[in-house]
């Protein structure tokens, strides 16, 4: 079972994009962040079109999340993450898939630091470590997927040094996310890739991509459930190189469901 994440920065305007991929690598289940569209404006047929069904939690021209899945439409189970019912912002959506819980999710940027920007992204970090126990103490297969806008240490990042105060990096965050992981997640690249350089995103100016000055933001947390049955975790990089692409990279694990009493 093939499972991608990919931050499409614009789904309407990068559909060719998305939809030439999914073509090549014919993942089972993608999670998609920044469709910058509402509800109203998901792609719908011409995913459909493409072999996959879908669920979306749109907002007009920032955030948005989707989870499309191949010949099927995936059960939703939440639109939004709990814990602060004035948040209005498209972040978070959630649906079972062949028996697997998984969540798609785009947390704040929090630039500038300090800025209340940067305050609503510790808080939604809060609310998610909140929501991930619930998810553990349920002991169902579940996977947390999506731009989490942190890099964990310094080898997920090109030139650390240059980062320290830029909210993706500050070390609130990096501890936000070594706590969430704490609970019982498995870092499905980290783990597979250990002290190997891997970067998700490159920056559109000076040539990033071409020089591999990238970030590594663009995370799989596996429950318990589901670490047993990882196969391979991979960095697609070939959809970035294409023109007026993303400046994300799609992300795909490999699960070997074989023994999972999943009905497949």
């Amino acid at each position: 079972m093939k499972i991608a994440t990919y931050n499409v920065n614009g789904i309407n305007g990068r559909l060719d994009i998305l939809l030439g991929w999914i073509k090549e690598d014919a993942p089972d289940v993608v999670c998609l962040q920044e469709l910058k569209t509402d509800d109203a404006g998901f792609p719908r047929k011409e995913i459909e079109r493409a072999g996959y069904g879908a669920v979306w939690h749109g907002q007009r021209s920032w955030n948005g999340v989707a989870i499309l899945a191949r010949g099927k439409t995936p059960i939703l189970t939440r639109r939004g993450l709990p814990g602060d019912p004035d948040d209005s912002h498209s972040r978070y959506i959630e649906a079972v898939i062949d028996g697997i819980v998984i969540g798609c999710l785009y947390l704040p940027n929090g630039n500038p630091f300090p800025s209340a920007k940067f305050d609503y992204k510790l808080r939604w970090f809060r609310r998610l470590h909140g929501y991930a126990a619930e998810l553990l103490e349920l002991e169902v297969p579940a996977i947390l997927a999506g731009d989490f806008n942190v890099m964990p240490t310094e080898i997920d990042v090109y030139k650390p040094e240059r980062w320290l105060d830029d909210a993706l990096f500050r070390p609130e965050v990096r501890k936000a996310y070594a706590d969430l992981v704490a609970q019982g997640w498995t870092d499905a690249v980290r783990h597979l890739h250990p002290g190997e350089r891997i970067y998700t995103f490159w920056k559109y100016w000076r040539n990033s991509f071409e020089r591999d000055a990238g970030l590594r933001i663009d995370h799989f947390l596996l429950s318990p459930a589901v670490a047993p049955w990882l196969r391979s975790a991979t960095v697609r990089r070939k959809p970035r190189s294409w023109e007026h692409t993303s400046d994300h990279a799609p992300v795909m694990i490999e699960l070997d469901v074989s023994e999972a009493g999943a009905d497949l």
